[in-house]
């Protein structure tokens, strides 16, 4: 392979250097105008920033002109120009847009001197003295570093940045300039630990923040996110650009709206998401904080775009009965489950041995297949697993078994009672099992679920009544659905039992199951797994289960960052997931060369046959550095083996300090500690990314940084973030990962050819290879993890595509609502859709009754045409004719209620309109009511028109939001049960986006036949009803991140639900019925009555053939 890319690149040629050969002149542009920017006085300088601007505005003028032109022509056009008018202003703010980015690439050089040299006179004086502008004067009094004398303002080159006291000392390499102009570009830079990637970002921060759209500078923590916007900020506000984070304020306050209306903008990739999702749950456009996405730089790219790329942000509420679930009930058959599994594979295994040790590899081979595929963690397995010739014989068992589609599978799976596939992350309940269970809870079909299409169509051809039928079937329906949830809770506790180790995967802190992000080894708080799983882990560990949530809001970092309009990144491991990085997002990836050459000695993998032999190695060489007088960091995958390396250096009498999940208080003083000489540092990945470790003067005369890697991780990029400690800025180090072939990655992805290569040259106990063929077999197996990690991301990616083409669709409706200005657009498409869905509803089977029904219902009007017209005239037709009828209604309507409300409002207004601004007016269509807020001073100006209006708004957000909350609810529920279809050979995804369709499509139809219901049967109610507009608070709801397994779903959070304040919403004028109360329902055609329980009288109603009477 390493030979077949030498002749690629001999003949194609090698992407970094075509790349560094187009982005050098840029460079030696940058630094053409050093000299000219150098001679300029600091007023001067400044001045150029003004002049930039110009430029932009210059090349935008006629557009924005255009744009105000057509903003007024909007308010008196009729609705045919106006939806032309809107079509028109989107194309025009994209050319404007475009026109920027051109003026922004012609002046990117001259602006980067500009930067480079502010850099330079900040590092060369300790104050800067320029004449004082209202923006000096406004930092004067909030920043300690910027003072006013007379007319002049002094800046200083020391200031605070998040506690720490900064001396600006820094200014752009030419490799610098490269990277910034990569950012600019829409790329991602990668670029060395060490190599000032902040800094970096200050250019094209700069250069985009010209334009007044704002830039968001994006960091996986609050604490990189303060502290950047701090130490870089003096730089930029020198040129008059406002800088703010949003991590410093609370959510929906006026100080967040303000930093985000900042010329940049730095905060997490979280909040940024989840900001998003609160605006789109806004009811007043007062409420809004964010302004439209226009260009992110995202800080530490591949974690957030990648690690974190499938993770959603949830913003969840109470459900009802959200603490029933079956956890606790199923335990215990879950536990006696895999006690029986493992204590019979016990026996299995030593049979194994036997027959394996006689010669029967056969034999011997396919019940070492049965005991791994029931048991694959179990350290007697891999201990056996790691002995000559054993692995082939599995190896070769399992590809005998798996040919034809998993063919034979079955006959090594029959004595199993569950099946788990390590590779994949899953685990699925045998026939077996499920009879075991079933006995158990003496009920043959506790866990068997019905066959829904045989027992429906047994029902419908059964001599029942109606009533008992519709009683049969949504029994039916219960019983699957709880079995479904029964089957999927007993799934979960598997995996809790199976897949999920303590100190691994998760700790347990203050009786709470707490995740350890596996890139990084850090406690990830507030982050729980998705889909129960989470439930399931605190069911296993004895802590208390919290209560299921629904999910309100929801949207993955992955198509949230795919929303603005340029999006670039940084980071020093993008290289090895460029596929990735531009399948998904079109993000290119370029390498930066080092300012300095690297020293660091990156030694070839130490292969070891057991993990024993490993960590003795690991230990011996540890000792042999601490002698040298080097510090050594040492990087493990896991607590638990940090731990027992811990105990072993101990024993060795060696003084080591601790970093890991569960001592992750302590990072700071233990990271700054890393560097001295002598200073051992145990730490999961931790202390990879992010970690500055500083050396002295005598460390590098030792030889620098010793990194030691304790086992390769599954993605590539792991490992290097980890080298990357060492070696920075041209600083002599070394790296050396030890391995044994019993470590996870060797064991489920490890080619078969090292483990021939071993056997073959017969290597002992204690002995060790090291050889750059094993270094990169060992590199192709991580490759396979990731590429198999991609396939799962990738596959999650076509289910949430589907989950956000609905989100945009009802986003930009409610956000229509919110603003006003294209309400009367959506609003007439929502009656064209409506009588077109009653025509094509109606007229092929031309039953005129029920479309006259139907008409009444949703428009409050008979029909315009006779039973002949609408059987005569073709479907467009009739479309076209009763859409026009409808919106003229609908106009007089409107017009009517003005003229209506216009003496209520006026009454109010001059006798009390002193002491209200807005109020509040009930509106009801006779069942249901909203209280609308209105000003009142704009509500008489307009007579009534400001009312009305208002009351379309209101309606309209308050039907998207309830609908869009049931809908969210039955997708999470679709999510869940579309995983059974692969029983019914299906592929769940096609089955998802079928059912997902028709969802949607329905709930679209409910909410365009409410918002037109309630707007033409709204009543305008009497002076009595009106009151003052109290100030409301915002709903308050969880704000969280569901962890996601290697699995296609997706599922709500299950955080603890939060007292909730209640917002404008739609409210019931009658009392809640109870589901087996009597009621008497009535036929709307017959005029027939009949006394029924209510949960009968349901699908009766939904049809609307008959309605309730009492």
């Amino acid at each position: 392979m390493s030979l077949l890319n030498s002749v690629l690149k001999i003949f194609v040629g090698d992407k970094q250097q075509k790349d560094l050969k187009l982005l050098q002149p840029i460079v030696e542009k940058t630094n053409s105008f050093a000299e000219a920017i150098g001679n300029l006085s600091n007023d001067e300088l400044r001045a150029k920033s003004e002049e930039f601007k110009s430029k932009i505005k210059e090349a935008t003028k006629s557009f924005d002109t255009k744009i105000t032109e057509l903003e007024q022509e909007a308010l008196s056009a009729g609705i045919d120009r106006q939806e032309e008018i809107y079509s028109e202003i989107d194309t025009l703010k994209d050319d404007a847009y475009e026109a920027s980015e051109a003026v922004l690439q012609e002046i990117m050089p001259e602006a980067f001197a500009v930067i480079k040299e502010t850099a330079k006179r900040f590092t060369n004086n300790s104050e800067i003295e320029v004449t004082a502008t209202p923006f000096d004067r406004e930092l004067s009094a909030i920043r300690e570093n910027v003072t006013l004398v007379g007319d002049k303002s002094v800046w200083s080159n020391t200031w605070d940045a998040s506690g720490q006291e900064i001396i600006w000392d820094m200014v752009h390499y030419d490799v610098q300039l490269i990277g910034g102009s990569v950012l600019h570009q829409g790329k991602i830079t990668e670029m060395m630990t060490g190599e000032g990637k902040t800094l970096v970002a200050t250019l094209p921060v700069y250069l985009n923040a010209l334009t007044g759209k704002g830039v968001h500078v994006v960091t996986v923590n609050d604490y990189l996110a303060k502290r950047d916007a701090a130490w870089m900020g003096p730089i930029l506000e020198f040129h008059g650009l406002s800088i703010d984070c949003i991590d410093v304020h609370q959510p929906n306050s006026d100080e967040r709206r303000k930093a985000y209306n900042a010329d940049i903008t730095y905060g997490t990739n979280n909040e940024f998401g989840f900001d998003y999702l609160r605006d789109n749950m806004a009811h007043t456009k007062e409420d809004l904080v964010q302004r439209a996405p226009n260009y992110a730089i995202i800080d530490e790219v591949d974690s957030v775009l990648i690690d974190d790329a499938r993770t959603p942000l949830i913003i969840s509420g109470a459900v009802p009965q959200g603490d029933r679930h079956e956890f606790n009930e199923l335990k215990p058959l879950v536990a006696d489950i895999v006690s029986l599994q493992k204590h019979y594979l016990v026996g299995v295994l030593a049979e194994a041995k036997k027959l394996i040790a006689e010669g029967n590899t056969k034999e011997g081979g396919f019940l070492l297949l049965r005991v791994f595929r029931g048991i694959p963690k179990n350290k007697a397995l891999i201990k056996f697993l790691s002995q000559e010739g054993i692995k082939q014989i599995l190896q070769k068992t399992e590809n005998t078994y798996m040919a034809d589609n998993n063919k034979l599978m079955p006959e090594v799976d029959e004595e199993l009672y569950y099946v788990i596939e390590e590779k994949n992350n899953s685990i699925d309940l045998s026939d077996k099992g499920i009879v075991h269970l079933s006995g158990k809870t003496s009920d043959n079909d506790f866990f068997v679920l019905p066959d829904i299409g045989v027992k429906i169509g047994q029902i419908d051809e059964s001599e029942d009544s109606p009533e008992e039928k519709a009683a049969k079937k949504e029994e039916l329906y219960r019983d699957f659905s709880i079995k479904s949830e029964r089957i999927h809770t007993m799934n979960q506790l598997l995996k809790a039992y199976s897949l999920f180790e303590k100190d691994t995967e998760y700790v347990v802190i203050d009786n709470k199951v707490m995740i350890v992000d596996e890139q990084t080894g850090r406690i990830m708080d507030g982050r729980r797994y998705s889909d129960g799983l989470h439930q399931a882990i605190e069911a296993k560990e004895n802590v208390k289960i919290e209560d299921a949530t629904q999910t309100f809001a929801t949207v993955t970092l992955q198509n949230y960052f795919r929303m603005y309009r340029k999006l670039s990144g940084m980071t020093g491991t993008a290289i090895t997931e460029a596929g990735e990085l531009w399948e998904i997002y079109k993000l290119d990836v370029v390498e930066i060369p080092t300012n300095k050459p690297l020293q660091r000695d990156d030694k070839e993998d130490l292969v070891y046959k057991t993990t024993r032999e490993k960590y003795n190695a690991v230990i011996d060489d540890i000792v042999k550095l601490v002698k040298k007088g080097r510090p050594v960091l040492v990087g493990t995958t896991s607590v638990e083996i940090s731990e027992l390396l811990g105990r072993m250096l101990q024993m060795r009498g060696i003084k080591h300090n601790i970093l890991n999940a569960k001592l992750h208080k302590k990072e700071a003083d233990i990271v700054a500690e890393a560097g001295k000489a002598g200073i051992v540092t145990i730490a999961t990945n931790m202390a990879g990314r992010g970690t500055d470790i500083k050396l002295s003067e005598e460390v590098k005369k030792a030889g620098g940084l010793a990194i030691i890697g304790t086992e390769r991780h599954d993605s590539r990029r792991v490992d290097r973030q980890l080298r990357g400690r060492a070696g920075r800025q041209g600083d002599v180090g070394s790296s050396q990962f030890y391995v044994a072939l019993d470590d996870n990655l060797m064991r489920i992805f490890g080619s078969e050819r090292i483990a021939k290569m071993m056997d073959r040259m017969g290597l002992k106990e204690g002995e060790v290879i090291q050889h750059s063929m094993i270094t990169k077999s060992i590199e192709r197996a991580q490759k396979k993890v990731e590429e198999n990690n991609f396939g799962i991301r990738k596959r999650l990616l076509e289910y949430d595509d589907i989950m956000n083409a609905q989100r945009e669709f009802v986003y930009k409706r409610r956000r229509h609502a919110l603003d006003g200005d294209r309400l009367k657009i959506d609003i007439v498409n929502m009656i064209y859709d409506t009588c077109q869905a009653i025509v094509n509803e109606n007229k092929p089977s031309k039953d005129f009754k029920n479309f006259e029904f139907e008409l009444i219902r949703f428009s409050s009007m008979t029909s315009p045409f006779s039973e002949e017209e609408f059987s005569s005239m073709d479907e467009q037709a009739l479309i076209d004719s009763l859409y026009e009828t409808i919106y003229a209604h609908y106009q007089d309507r409107i017009a009517r209620n003005a003229v209506a409300a216009f003496p209520v409002i006026k009454d109010v207004y001059e006798n009390e309109g002193d002491r209200y601004e807005r109020i509040v007016v009930p509106f009801s269509d006779g069942v249901k009511s909203l209280q609308v807020v209105t000003n009142l001073k704009r509500a008489y100006e307009s007579e009534g028109k400001e009312l009305v209006k208002d009351f379309e708004k209101n309606i309209t957000l308050a039907i998207i939001d309830e609908n869009w909350k049931t809908h969210l609810r039955k997708m999470d529920e679709l999510k869940s049960s579309v995983q059974n279809a692969s029983y019914e050979q299906k592929d769940p995804l096609l089955v998802y986006k079928f059912e997902a369709f028709e969802l949607f499509k329905q709930m679209i139809s409910d909410v365009n036949k409410e918002v037109l219901s309630f707007l033409f049967k709204g009543e305008i109610p009497n002076q009595g009803n009106i009151s003052e507009a109290r100030q409301q608070k915002r709903e308050r709801l969880n704000a969280s991140k569901a962890d996601v397994q290697n699995s296609t779903e997706q599922a709500i959070s299950n955080s603890k639900q939060q007292q909730q304040e209640p917002v404008e919403t739609i409210v019931r004028e009658q009392p809640k019925i109870g589901r087996n109360e009597r009621v008497t329902i009535k036929n709307v055609m017959s005029g027939e009555e009949k006394e029924v329980k209510y949960k009968q009288a349901i699908p009766l109603i939904d049809k609307g053939e008959w309605v309730l009477t009492k």
